[in-house]
C-alpha cells in the first residue's frame, strides 16, 4: 500500500545549476570541472588510492570556494517556504548553501564538503567546516581522513529515505539538474500522479513524465514560484 500524500509537504530535488548561480562551478557543463580534472583521478576510490594528495587538494579547493560563496535568491526563497509548508530538500550538491539560506531539512545524497570521514569500515564522520584535510590527518581509528563525498563507484546515500519523501509530497520541485546523474535522477519516478510536479532548469533533454518544465535561471523563477505557493496558504 502506497503512503498517503501529505497536502502540506513540498520536496525539492536540487542540482548543480542552483549552486552555479552562486558562482560555484559545475562538473558537466562546457566550462565544468571535468574539463580540467579527470573524475577517475579525483572522484573515484581508485584515484584516492593512487594519489590521495591530488584528491585532497581538489576537494580542499572546492571546500574553500564553497565557503566563500553565498546563498542566492533561489536558496533563500526555498527556505522561506518553511513558514507555511513542510519542506524537504534533497540535493545532489555537496555545498551547504541550502542550510546557510535557512533550510533545516536537507538530505545530501552525494555527501558534504564540510565533513570528513575515516577510511575504515566504521566510517567515522567529522564536521570540518571550511578547513582543509591534509595527508597524515587521521580519524580516531587511525585511518587517513578523506572527504565525506560519494565518489563514482560508491553507494549513493539516503535513497530510501529520499524516495519516501517524494512519494508523500503534494508538490515536487526539481531545480538546477538535467537529471542525467544516476541513481539520484531516478528519484523523480517516486512522485505521485496527483502531485504538482515542476522542473526548473536552463536546458532539458528529456522531461520526466507528468512534470511541467520552466526554462530559465533558478534565481529568476524560484522566488516568484515560492511567492505564489505562499500566497495560497
Amino acid at each position: 500500500m502506497k503512503p498517503e500524500i501529505q497536502t502540506n509537504k513540498i520536496v525539492v530535488l536540487s542540482g548543480s545549476g542552483i549552486s552555479a548561480e552562486s558562482g560555484l562551478p559545475t562538473f558537466r557543463d562546457a566550462n565544468g570541472l571535468w574539463k580540467s580534472y579527470s573524475w577517475e583521478e579525483v572522484a573515484s576510490p581508485a584515484g584516492w588510492v593512487a594519489h590521495p594528495e591530488l584528491v585532497l587538494e581538489f576537494y580542499n579547493e572546492r571546500r574553500a570556494l564553497a565557503a566563500r560563496a553565498e546563498p542566492n535568491e533561489a536558496h533563500i526563497a526555498l527556505a522561506k517556504l518553511q513558514s507555511a509548508y513542510e519542506v524537504v530538500v534533497i540535493t545532489q550538491n555537496v555545498d551547504d548553501l541550502h542550510e546557510r539560506a535557512g533550510s533545516t531539512n536537507v538530505i545530501h545524497v552525494h555527501g558534504e564538503l564540510t565533513y570528513a570521514r575515516g577510511t575504515s569500515d566504521a566510517r567515522r564522520r567529522y564536521r570540518i567546516g571550511d578547513a582543509p584535510i591534509t595527508i597524515g590527518q587521521l580519524c580516531e581509528d587511525g585511518t587517513q581522513l578523506r572527504p565525506d563525498i560519494v565518489w563514482f563507484g560508491e553507494e549513493v546515500q539516503y535513497m530510501t529515505e529520499a524516495r519516501q519523501h517524494i512519494a508523500t509530497a503534494a508538490k515536487v520541485l526539481v531545480v538546477g539538474t538535467s537529471l542525467t546523474v544516476f541513481p539520484a535522477a531516478s528519484l523523480v519516478k517516486s512522485a505521485r500522479g496527483r502531485a504538482e510536479k515542476l522542473l526548473v532548469a536552463l536546458d532539458m533533454e528529456s522531461l520526466p513524465f507528468g512534470f511541467t518544465f520552466s526554462r530559465g535561471r533558478a534565481t529568476n523563477i524560484i522566488p516568484h514560484l515560492c511567492e505564489r505557493w505562499l500566497s495560497t496558504r
